[in-house]
């Protein structure tokens, strides 16, 4: 997926109106205030790729991942960097933790983090993935 189809996922995720209730949408999963989507790969397109595959697509979700910020970065400004490794640590010891910050804080190690127009934009990226979520649920 290209950098201009990433941030076309993005505005549309802005513009949507959240579900009253939890659940898989067309583009990720969605619920009460959050809308996540995968910009790119997931853990099952490496299952059956080799090891030169998964290094090939790791370092395509990282090139991704740096050139989306790049271009949101000059949209909105610097991003505040959220480490998510104390909420994964709350996480693990049973406090609850909202989504879509429960499944952020499983998924990738950090976001990068706007405020735009009362909604959070958070994008993480780890080894087999490329997050984007849009919420008004405010960071733990």
């Amino acid at each position: 997926m290209t950098t201009a189809r990433h941030l076309d996922m993005i505005d549309l995720l802005r513009s949507r109106e959240f579900p009253a209730e939890p659940g898989p949408a067309d583009v990720g999963t969605a619920g009460p205030g959050f809308h996540i989507a995968e910009l790119n790969g997931h853990f099952g397109d490496c299952a059956d790729a080799d090891e030169g595959d998964e290094g090939t697509k790791a370092a395509q979700r990282a090139a991704e991942h740096e050139a989306l910020l790049r271009v949101l970065t000059k949209r909105w400004g610097e991003a505040d960097v959220l480490s998510l490794f104390s909420t994964s640590l709350r996480a693990a010891a049973d406090e609850p933790i909202p989504e879509p910050w429960l499944r952020l804080s499983a998924t990738v190690p950090d976001v990068s983090l706007w405020r735009i127009e009362d909604r959070w934009i958070a994008v993480g990226a780890s080894e087999v993935q490329l997050l984007v979520v849009v919420t008004e649920i405010d960071p733990p």
